[in-house]
């Protein structure tokens, strides 16, 4: 009897064998997806942390990142709060799907954030008045800070901060210098999470970006002799990762984008003014997190840019001397005249080649357009 039942518990076990997907297999609507042929080649389509904060409390914030209209990945609650002795911590969206949480947004070249960034909205008040009042009372008076006053960031919500950034950043493979601010990706109609958030905190934890002192003192000395002038500094902006133009001009974005800058690397002072230690921090950066972007920032006169014998050793000069009227330095014929017996006329040489010798028909279209030729001007 025991054998029978024994061989009827192992055909049943068969059977059920039988009946089950292997463990390859996934049965989705009408139809199984097959997982036994992986393929490595492939990343997180995560590229960016941008950091928020909500502007109100907890219930108000949460009612609306929960609502029809916005929405974030995680939320850090104010008061913070812990369970089991680790910080609580609210996901609203899945990592794998899109929250509205960037909007209208750029940065280092890409556009609509939304699709390729993490969320994460601090619950924190932010400015004692509204963002338009902000813009006001810096316009007021461009050089003086006015007096606003923003909420802090507590000690244990930016303990949960950076336990999440960690996780996220060492999952998704982020760079540095794509943990952002809103502001930074919105400079134009952000400023959250504002100059009161603790960015060089996160940075000595391994999240984000922040200058070494040694360069920003090196760039300030240059530049307190001679700043970059503004199409330089907004191609910098621009090359660090501001959605700006180079316009040449101190204009509202730029403004806007040196007010986030401030906010971030220099929170003492963030009116969106161009100063010495605005540029010496942008170019520290650049230093050492895009290097490459340095060699695009060609110097225009009176830029600082980079340096130059001109400007560093002008003695060196001297013996440079520039023939008259040549706009160029030293010359065989100057120094030299012997030398031009050997160069020897020869077709294509280039040595003393000239149009007339073998094109004469070129010269017909190089007829200077006078009052009495006008014809000899194209589209007249």
């Amino acid at each position: 009897m025991w054998r029978s039942l024994t061989v009827l518990v192992a055909v049943s076990l068969l059977l059920l064998t039988g009946c089950s997907t292997p463990s390859t297999l996934e049965r989705r609507h009408g139809y199984l997806v097959d997982h036994s042929h992986g393929a490595p080649s492939h990343s997180s389509r995560v590229r960016h942390l941008v950091i928020h904060y909500t502007s109100s409390g907890e219930a108000r914030s949460l009612a609306t990142l929960t609502g029809p209209h916005v929405s974030a990945h995680y939320v850090l609650p104010l008061p913070a709060r812990r369970h089991d002795g680790e910080p609580l911590i609210y996901q609203l969206v899945d990592e794998s799907r899109r929250a509205w949480h960037a909007g209208a947004s750029a940065w280092r070249g890409r556009t609509h954030l939304n699709d390729t960034s993490i969320g994460i909205e601090i619950v924190n008040r932010g400015p004692d008045r509204s963002f338009a009042q902000v813009e006001a009372a810096l316009e007021a008076d461009p050089e003086a800070a006015p007096p606003i006053h923003w909420a802090p960031y507590p000690e244990a919500q930016i303990d949960a901060l950076i336990r999440l950034a960690r996780d996220i950043i060492e999952r998704h493979g982020i760079h540095p210098s794509d943990v952002v601010a809103h502001s930074d990706i919105a400079p134009s109609r952000k400023i959250d999470p504002g100059p009161a958030f603790p960015w060089r905190t996160l940075y000595e934890a391994g999240i984000g970006v922040w200058p070494e002192a040694a360069s920003v003192a090196r760039y300030r000395a240059r530049f307190a002799a001679a700043a970059p002038d503004t199409a330089t500094l907004q191609r910098a902006l621009a090359a660090w990762g501001y959605p700006l133009e180079v316009s040449g001009e101190l204009d509202d974005p730029t403004r806007a984008v040196l007010r986030a800058f401030q906010m971030r690397f220099r929170p003492a002072d963030y009116r969106g003014q161009p100063d010495a230690k605005t540029a010496a921090i942008l170019w520290a950066l650049l230093e050492r997190y895009h290097p490459e972007s340095l060699e695009g920032l060609a110097e225009t006169p009176g830029s600082g840019a980079l340096d130059t014998p001109e400007r560093y050793h002008p003695e060196s000069l001297e013996g440079l001397a520039e023939t008259p009227g040549s706009g160029a330095l030293d010359t065989p014929e100057r120094h030299h005249p012997e030398s031009l017996e050997g160069l020897t006329e020869t077709p294509g040489s280039g040595a003393l080649d000239t149009p007339e010798r073998y094109h004469p028909e070129a010269l017909e279209a190089l007829t200077p357009y006078t009052e009495a030729s006008p014809e000899a001007a194209p589209g007249r």
